[in-house]
């Protein structure tokens, strides 16, 4: 008698957005799928909770652009109720000395703006903005790529010239902001077109979001391209909001993995990847139930995952991974909109719907992450408000409204033998205290807040070191280095031990793109018996 089969495919650990997304094409393809989630409720970061009576928010990832559209088109979001809502306004950045920034509304509506500051900046904008753009498609044209493996086989080189060619097809002047955005720091590439603070900060803040760094740190320059690769209902660079918060994605992914037969746990967290015959061979859960599957597809921490995993030590390179967004989250209950002293008024208005960006220079940016460095985190933080009840009155009570902060350089380990358990209440104040400094209504219109530091997310969330994006998008952290050398086309040092989450390429956000990536990975092997013994 032969073995008994296993009781899946495929096991899925975790169930945050790329889990589902990789679930659904795996079912696609006639593989029998199971996700088993630690936490009550699917979505992982991309979830919507209640945090105080009537009140409700994203709880951790908070706004959408990069969620790819193949996968909202291909898994039928729209269908399953998910709608997006772009943003009236990209981004309101006050100034410090009663003035303010706006940026969105079109382009020429832009360039007035900009043109209070500097006409030679508001002429320059549109060139920015195509060259830019171009680099951008290069990025988008890589999204879906599985990334050629350092040392690989002949389809590795395939890719890698395939990949090549792209960049060779530009021209010589787009081959040099190519290798410029994906090496300079953010604050010279910016320094190159601009001479505004205001508009430098604005675009600046981009390459600060999730990364501890400053915007003079070599690299930079690539996370910032990192955050406008995405679109919204077809617009690119756009953001907006899900309706229904985050959640909404979430839920409508769960909807149609069910649709095609995944058999989803939540409420069952994984204690072991299971080995046998030198092979993944399923998972131990919390509770000592063991899961056998022909294998496994992680949609955690790299990390995280070479913990969980059985058999031989995985390679140095592995407990060397970068993990640190220094980031600080909070949602907050608001009785009222927050007054600004720049441009006065409770009433909603365009720039209440927009991304509010409190770090008025890239300098200010620059000694938030060195007081940062120091201390563990500053002061004068760099803090983005955004307020989507404004565009989705349902998150709120009437006349009331939500709004999340999203707050950069707190670091995970604080110095001097000093826990953020001790430390989260006096930051909250801190970023509390800055915003009022700018509206001076905000404090006393707080009814309650959530806190989540960057220990709280590594505890609710899995979220190792608190990093939002598995993993820092650092040059050695990349493409074929994504999240080794080695190891970068989402099949781990365990064979049938798959990778599906952001620390996988293309990276963090709420894209899709690892799922879909690693899924169809894993349908190759599973048709070349000689990756798949005994199937």
């Amino acid at each position: 008698m032969g073995r008994p089969a296993p009781d899946f495919d495929a096991v899925i650990v975790g169930a945050g957005h790329n889990g589902l997304v990789c679930a659904c094409y795996l079912a696609q393809a006639g593989l029998k799928v199971g996700v088993f989630e630690r936490r009550a409720v699917v979505g992982g970061a991309a979830v919507t909770e209640a945090f105080h009576p009537g009140f409700r928010n994203s709880a951790a990832s908070y706004t959408v652009s990069l969620l790819h559209p193949k996968v909202i088109r291909e898994l039928r979001l729209a269908e399953h109720g998910l709608r997006i809502v772009e943003r009236p306004f990209s981004n309101f950045l006050p100034t410090g000395d009663g003035g303010y920034l706006k940026v969105g509304g079109g382009l020429e509506a832009t360039q007035r703006e900009i043109a209070r500051f500097s006409r030679r900046d508001a002429e320059a904008l549109p060139a920015y903005y195509e060259r830019l753009e171009r680099v951008a498609d290069v990025l988008r044209d890589l999204l879906l790529e599985t990334p050629p493996e350092a040392g690989g086989s002949l389809p590795d080189l395939l890719r890698a010239w395939k990949a090549a060619r792209r960049l060779n097809k530009l021209p010589l002047a787009a081959q040099r902001d190519v290798l410029d955005l994906f090496t300079m720091a953010a604050g010279d590439w910016l320094g190159r077109w601009f001479e505004s603070d205001p508009i430098q900060a604005c675009f600046g803040f981009d390459s600060v979001v999730g990364n501890f760094a400053s915007p003079f740190s070599p690299g930079t320059a690539y996370v910032l391209l990192h955050h406008v690769f995405g679109e919204v209902n077809g617009k690119k660079g756009s953001w907006g909001h899900a309706l229904g918060g985050m959640g909404a994605i979430t839920q409508a992914l769960a909807k149609e993995a069910a649709a095609r037969g995944v058999a989803i746990r939540t409420g069952a967290g994984v204690a072991r990847i299971l080995e046998r015959r030198g092979r993944a061979a399923g998972v131990a859960l919390d509770d000592g139930t063991e899961v056998a599957a022909r294998c496994v597809v992680a949609n955690a921490n790299p990390r995280t995952v070479a913990r969980l995993a059985e058999g031989p030590p995985w390679p140095e390179a592995f407990s060397h991974y970068q993990c640190e967004s220094a980031t600080f989250r909070m949602n907050v209950a608001l009785s009222e909109l927050p007054d600004f002293t720049c441009l006065p008024g409770r009433e909603a208005a365009p720039h209440h719907s927009s991304g509010i960006i409190l770090a008025p220079t890239l300098a200010y940016m620059d000694r938030a992450h060195a007081t940062a460095r120091e201390d563990g985190w500053s002061r004068e933080p760099i803090v983005e408000v955004l307020i989507p009840s404004t565009v989705d009155p349902g998150l709120a009570p009437p006349g009331a409204h939500v709004a999340s902060l999203f707050c950069q350089h707190f670091r995970y380990a604080l110095p001097g033998g000093r826990s953020w358990d001790g430390e989260r209440e006096r930051a909250a104040d801190a970023v509390i205290d800055l915003v009022t400094r700018h509206a001076p209504n905000f404090r006393r219109s707080v009814i309650a807040r959530r806190i989540l530091s960057p220990l709280d997310l590594e505890r609710e969330f899995g979220l190792v070191g608190g990093d939002i994006f598995h993993g820092k998008l650092a040059l050695n952290q990349l493409f074929s280095a994504r999240p080794v050398l080695g190891h970068a086309g989402y099949r781990l040092p365990l064979p049938g031990l798959y990778l599906c989450g952001s620390g996988a390429h293309p990276g963090g956000g709420v894209t899709g793109v690892p799922g879909h990536n690693a899924a169809r990975e894993v349908v190759r092997d599973w048709r070349r018996p000689r990756r798949w013994p005994g199937r």
